[in-house]
């Protein structure tokens, strides 16, 4: 059985005194035990965050990391070692915003999957596909490609410690969600395709869905039998909001 995941992405949000406040309202939250939560705020916030929940079960994630494992002369990045030395237990990798906004590219977020790992670092794999693409009927072509990437360089044994995060392009951030059979049926696809590869690495890894995900709409997706959770936007700047979410893959 696997089990439930759900991850607070902060993205670029956050000052000294809303992290404090936010912190604040997480650890008041009552927390599903069944539950694996996780937060990744931005990386200047990551020792307030991390010394501000000591004590309450929730994991600190970065945003990003280098494509290097150890420090070294690579100006304004930041080393999965050094991430793990403050206390990080995961770390995104390929959100579509640094995909599209910061041009990386799979051969790049191979290294950083990789470096992250050689840490310790348990990555999260973010795929997905934008509206042209969908609209085109190309979603599991380009979904494939990105998880394939990854499989071809680094094998498929590397999602045994691994999470993988579906969030289609045209729904993050725009109020637009993905109805719970057209996220399921590319969570299937993706399994399916690990499961070519190792059938046991397919029925272990956790996939999350990811793009405007509320509590509102959090039961009916996490319901779907390949759904193991959320990486959440927006909702998770909110404590209470969070919570729910939390509570909703908990049931």
């Amino acid at each position: 059985m696997r089990r439930p995941m759900v991850a607070g992405n902060w993205k670029m949000h956050g000052t000294r005194a809303s992290v404090a406040e936010l912190i604040n309202g997480l650890r008041h939250l009552a927390l599903p035990s069944g539950v694996d939560v996780a937060v990744f705020p931005p990386c200047l916030y990551i020792n307030q965050v991390i010394d501000g929940l000591k004590g309450k079960s929730i994991f600190v994630g970065a945003q990003n990391s280098a494509v290097e494992p150890m420090q070294g002369a690579l100006t304004g990045e930041i080393a999965p070692s050094q991430l793990v030395d403050a206390g990080c237990s995961l770390v995104l990798v390929g959100h579509s915003e640094r995909r599209q906004m910061m041009g990386e590219r799979d051969v790049v977020l191979n290294r950083k999957f990789a470096a992250a790992q050689a840490c310790g670092l348990k990555p999260i794999l973010c795929v997905g596909e934008t509206l042209e693409q969908r609209e085109a009927g190309k979603t599991l072509e380009v979904v494939g490609r990105q998880l394939g990437s990854i499989i071809e360089e680094l094998g498929v044994g590397a999602f045994a410690n691994a999470v993988i995060a579906y969030e289609p392009v045209w729904a993050i951030g725009t109020g637009l969600t993905a109805t719970p059979q057209q996220a399921q049926d590319v969570h299937a696809a993706i399994r399916a395709q690990l499961a070519a590869e190792n059938s046991e690495v397919a029925r272990g890894v956790r996939l999350l869905y990811g793009g405007s995900v509320k509590a509102a709409n959090a039961v009916e997706l996490f319901g779907m039998p390949d759904i193991d959770g959320g990486l959440i936007g927006g909702a998770s700047l909110n404590a209470d909001e969070f919570g729910a979410i939390c509570r909703a893959a908990g049931n």
